[in-house]
């Protein structure tokens, strides 16, 4: 008998291991280029890097970023189509990956490009109106009309990409009692304080924060314990660190270039990540460069390159690295992939491993537990 219940707890355990080794990868994508029914759902395999195809939207327009309900059961996404944008709400069933369309309703902005959610609201970055609109949640997980709508103001000394605001992303603080705003037009950083609860002063601003002049401010990320904030700057590839202290007030303590010394040509830095386990810096970048730098994180905030290696793709606009930091895909806009890199979870290095997901410009990766 106590071989059988060992034998048991074998399996359940293996079994266990195998479901905690899948997950699913929600991509997001343009769908004003090439064909493509809009959101992709696949399985992903952190063990083997392996994938399959389980899902996808219908007829969702340019659902470029997404994101996903802390309950896994909804998933957001902007629609970025000029004047024309909305925000979609869709119901989610992780299992067979099926998104159910909810609701949409209009950005109150142009091309809307980043996007957060808690179990209150919805709020947007968009970009052309320099602007972020915020949604409350129905019951139902659907959103309601735009409930406050935050305007910047200003432009910067880039006249062909500054000649006004240009909001890129919003972000939680860890602790929710801030967003943070970045926007490339005016090289700042805003801080608001975030009341959930109110009706239409959910968020009211705290502080701004200026960095370098012509730098174009565009994603940031917060260190695992919340006292370090990496921004990077799309226009001239920047790398800014910031310290962040429990009243929401950022400071800027070290600046760096992703840029190689010797680079000329075009660049346009896109996404920044964090490794699961805190210890490493992720940073991607496009036009001629399209690569990623590593970055060690070391104890005191500060970064140490580790190296820099090509996405073996043009217009890496987004990568995702698994929960259990064994592989981080890089999406391609323009030349219609994800590359799969297997990382070392000691070095934080990157090999490719060979596989690829071919679809239509993907734009946005998010990862979902089953």
């Amino acid at each position: 008998m106590k071989r059988v219940y060992m034998l048991l707890f074998s399996v359940l355990a293996f079994s266990a291991s195998q479901a905690q080794s899948k997950f699913n990868l929600l991509v997001g994508t343009y769908t004003n280029t090439c064909q493509s029914d809009g959101i992709y759902v696949y399985e992903f395999d952190s063990n083997s890097g392996d994938f399959k195809l389980k899902s996808s939207s219908e007829n969702v327009l340019s659902p470029s970023y997404l994101s996903v309900s802390a309950d896994n059961k909804f998933v957001y996404a902007v629609n970025e189509n000029g004047t024309q944008s909305t925000v979609s709400a869709f119901g989610y069933d992780s299992a067979s990956g099926k998104l159910n369309f909810l609701n949409k309703n209009d950005a109150l902005g142009a091309d809307p490009c980043h996007l957060i959610n808690d179990d209150k609201n919805v709020i947007i970055a968009n970009y052309s109106d320099g602007n972020i609109a915020v949604f409350k949640k129905n019951p139902d997980g659907s959103i309601t009309t735009g409930q406050q709508l935050v305007q910047h103001e200003g432009k910067g000394v880039n006249p062909a990409r500054q000649e006004k605001a240009h909001v890129h992303m919003v972000c939680f603080s860890p602790d929710k009692k801030y967003v943070l705003s970045n926007d490339l037009g005016l090289d700042k950083v805003f801080v608001y304080k975030y009341n959930p609860d109110s009706k239409n002063e959910i968020l009211t601003l705290k502080e701004s924060v200026a960095v370098k002049a012509g730098s174009g401010p565009r994603h940031l990320t917060f260190s695992k314990d919340g006292k370090f904030v990496y921004l990077v700057q799309e226009l001239d590839g920047t790398l800014t660190t910031f310290s962040f202290d429990k009243n929401g007030s950022l400071k800027v303590i070290a600046e760096t270039s992703i840029l190689e010394k010797d680079f000329k040509g075009g660049t346009g830095a896109a996404a920044i990540k964090i490794s699961p386990d805190g210890k490493f810096l992720y940073v991607s970048d496009r036009v001629d460069v399209n690569a990623i730098s590593v970055y060690k994180i070391l104890k005191n905030g500060g970064l140490e390159k580790v190296e820099q290696v090509s996405t073996l793709g043009k217009g890496p606009r987004d990568f995702a690295i698994d929960p259990t930091g064994n592989y981080l895909l890089v999406g391609h806009q323009y030349t219609n992939n994800i590359v799969i890199f297997k990382r070392d979870k000691t070095t934080g290095k990157l090999t490719d491993t060979g596989k690829k997901i071919e679809l239509c410009s993907p734009v946005g990766l998010v990862f979902t537990k089953i």
